[in-house]
């Protein structure tokens, strides 16, 4: 029994609902918090943006069009004046709209016509002093409502956990963390939720840095390392054979690795790059480097296909070296894992690719030297330590897509050394991206065609997976509507809910050209290669941040052919026409900062270190400065802190 259900009014099927929002305790419940607040007070009929109340006098009537789109029409008293209200897919509220029922309607009043254009409708009187609702992110079948009652009911409960030590909360002044939850989620004036919100950033910006300054205090204590000969010889002569050359970033990030490598010092470096710079690469001679050295060394990447892919171009490179190469995955038989098992031991691999499998237990290596973690973010910081510790001090190097800021870069990832490659191998052409409105689509269906018509493969993105309440499309409704625009052609579709085997099966499939156009949600793999992809159509563009279109842009683009990008949306254009003039990820990231804040820095779900629930890193940059520097303090004097120590305890046993 999950312990949502001791809350009064929640049940098993409600806890389901509340799990597809990632809320599995009361921990999580009380701090899903709103991602906006919707200001409403009282305006007249004659406002650009009206407000108004009325007693509805007509038993409203709906109008069906289109596959999936509805008009609700009925009549309201408004002082005394009979107008015509007209609201969009909202055909599910007809029943709460009965005769004689006082609502409040927002949208606009054509005075012509005498018909109010409704946006939204609540039903019930908000009168006259200002209203801030929160609207929070939501599954079919739960509302603000639902989601407010459910909060409010374990607050009362009592379920608060503060974890800010009370001198920190006297020197900042700080409400109580109760207080600020009950103002978060029922705010009454925006002067109190300011400071509400600077509190509740400041506790997990605090933790977060809390984590960081422990993860930095250990390494410095194992920052000791084994110095390393480089035959830049032998090197330059690998790199001769190499169907490419190396870019002058690549070159000055081999000469830092190499740097790291000839001193006592541990490597702990993290290599950022844009899409398709040539990370890996780097990550491969580093590697030939230590098995010059007769040192073993393991690439760690996220998913099966991305790890196959960086084996099989590993083979490719090394043909006509005497090199042992093999690779460790989930569905690896067990066989065949334990003979690797047993040649890791004994020192017969020399270099090992694999997925979280290189976690297991049973592997053991004979003299473990260089430990790489592909797309580093995808991984807790605690399964990355995990594996360096299979080691004797081995060197650590982190890969990352996803540009950052230097300065946040700094903040957030203090514990590392940071190289950067922005610029792109030669042979790259720019790609080109295109805005279009949603009345172009026959536009973009055309451009398609174009594509597909060259034996080309197309993706296409939606940021739902499924949702019968929106005209925004999702990849459902996508699916259905492809299919009957190209009927010969073979189409798929993967989303998050799939398991990792079934999204590996779709992109092995789409690798191999047995999917013609690949309709999905964001979770395309970033750094996976599919050569034959040159177009990618982003729907609803304006619910992303420009680092996550930028990352998605990246899906094409991977070969000397012409490629594009088209955001497809029915919102402002302003930001999304940066993407038009702007194709370095590090521009685009700096713009996001700006715009949007970190929100959207690793997807519309983050991962691993990077998760925060309300803090910001560009908009919240001080406080993280202020967390950071007390978090320091605490780490000083922790065994007087059982809460947090506890905590620290926990994150280093977990994974």
């Amino acid at each position: 029994m999950s312990e949502l259900e001791f809350i009064k009014g929640i049940g098993n099927s409600t806890v389901s609902k509340l799990n597809k929002l990632d809320i599995y305790s009361v921990e999580d419940l009380i701090t899903y918090y709103p991602y906006r607040y919707e200001i409403l007070k009282k305006t007249s009929l004659e406002d650009e943006h009206s407000v108004v109340t009325g007693k509805i006098e007509s038993t409203p009537t709906i109008s069906y069009f289109g596959k999936s789109k509805n008009r609700l029409n009925f009549k309201i008293n408004i002082n005394d004046y009979l107008i015509n209200v007209t609201i969009f897919n909202r055909g599910y509220l007809k029943n709460n709209l009965v005769i004689g029922k006082t609502i409040t309607i927002i949208g606009k009043y054509d005075k012509e016509k005498n018909t109010f254009n409704a946006s939204d409708i609540k039903l019930e009187d908000i009168g006259d002093k200002t209203n801030i609702n929160p609207i929070y992110h939501k599954v079919k079948g739960l509302t603000d409502k639902n989601l407010n009652k459910y909060i409010n009911l374990a607050l009362q409960a009592g379920y608060v956990i503060d974890y800010i030590p009370n001198q920190i909360t006297d020197k900042y002044h700080f409400m109580s963390k109760k207080d600020a939850l009950n103002l978060i989620h029922n705010p009454s004036n925006n002067i109190k939720l300011k400071e509400a919100l600077i509190r509740s950033k400041y506790e997990e910006l605090f933790l977060f840095m809390l984590k960081i300054n422990e993860l930095k205090n250990k390494n410095n204590i194992k920052n000791i390392g084994y110095s390393k000969n480089i035959d830049l010889d032998k090197i330059q002569s690998f790199i001769k054979t190499l169907p490419f050359s190396l870019t002058e970033d690549q070159e000055i990030t081999l000469d830092e690795i190499f740097d790291d490598l000839k001193s006592e010092k541990r490597m702990n470096r993290l290599v950022q790059g844009d899409v398709g710079s040539g990370k890996t690469i780097v990550a491969i001679i580093s590697m030939y480097a230590m098995h010059l050295n007769n040192y073993q060394s393991a690439l760690m990447a996220p998913t099966e296909i991305l790890a196959h892919q960086h084996y099989e171009n590993m083979i490719k490179l090394f043909k006509d070296y005497d090199i042992n190469i093999k690779e460790i995955l989930g569905s690896t038989p067990k066989k065949e894992k334990e003979v690797i098992y047993e040649e890791l031991k004994q020192g017969k691999i020399d270099m090992i690719i694999g997925t979280h499998a290189l976690l297991q237990e049973q592997i053991e290596f004979n003299n473990l030297g260089l430990v790489i973690t592909d797309e580093q973010h995808r991984f807790g910081v605690n399964q990355r330590t995990n594996l360096r510790n299979k080691g004797n001090l081995p060197d650590v190097l982190y890969l990352s897509a996803t540009p950052i800021p230097r300065t946040y870069a700094l903040t957030i990832y203090g514990d590392m050394d940071i190289s950067i490659i922005r610029s792109k191998p030669q042979g790259r052409k720019e790609i080109i991206t295109l805005v279009k409105d949603n009345s172009e689509i026959t536009d973009v269906l055309t451009k398609i065609k174009n594509e597909l018509d060259l034996g080309h493969q197309v993706y296409i993105v939606s940021p739902l997976i499924e949702n019968d309440e929106s005209d925004d499309e999702d990849i459902i409704k996508l699916e259905r509507k492809f299919k009957l625009a190209f009927k010969n052609k073979n189409i798929g579709i993967m989303h998050g809910k799939m398991t990792p085997s079934e999204k590996d099966d779709i992109m092995k499939k789409y690798q191999n050209k047995e999917i013609d156009i690949l309709i999905s949600t964001t979770v395309i793999e970033v750094g996976v290669d599919v050569k034959n992809a040159t177009m990618i159509v982003i729907f609803d563009a304006y619910k992303f941040g420009l680092a996550t279109l930028h990352q998605l842009r990246g899906r094409v683009g991977r070969n000397d052919l012409q490629s594009y990008c088209i955001l497809v949306t029915n919102r402002e254009t302003k930001r999304l026409d940066i993407m038009k003039e702007v194709s370095d990820g590090f521009v685009l990231a700096e713009e996001d900062f700006k715009l949007r804040g970190s929100g959207d820095l690793f997807g519309t779900k983050q991962h691993g270190d990077m998760k925060f629930k309300i803090a910001n890193l560009t908009k919240d940059y001080d406080i993280l400065l202020k967390a950071k520097e007390d978090s320091g303090i605490i780490l000083e004097e922790i065994d007087n802190y059982p809460l947090l120590k506890g905590i620290l305890k926990d994150s280093i046993n977990k994974d």
